[in-house]
């Protein structure tokens, strides 16, 4: 989920959107085969990710999220 207070802009909300389904399968096979919920809880300072769309700003969400996947993927609970 990208609630419109964290990510003002619809284009920077489905870049992230893009991203998450992006690394999700890159830890299908790790993960259980479940409904799972990735939702932002801050904001993406547009000062510092000035295009809705830049580099910076799929390499800050993307790091963001194989650090999330990766946790849940070790975490015995959630696996198969």
């Amino acid at each position: 989920m990208v609630p419109k207070r964290w990510a003002k802009r619809a284009v920077t909300r489905n870049t992230i959107k893009r991203q998450i389904y992006s690394v999700s399968t890159q830890f299908s096979r790790q993960l259980s085969p479940h409904a799972h919920v990735v939702r932002l809880r801050a904001a993406f300072d547009r000062k510092e990710f000035v295009s809705a769309t830049s580099e910076a700003l799929k390499a800050a969400v993307r790091a963001e999220l194989l650090e999330l996947f990766t946790r849940a993927s070790a975490h015995p609970q959630l696996r198969a």
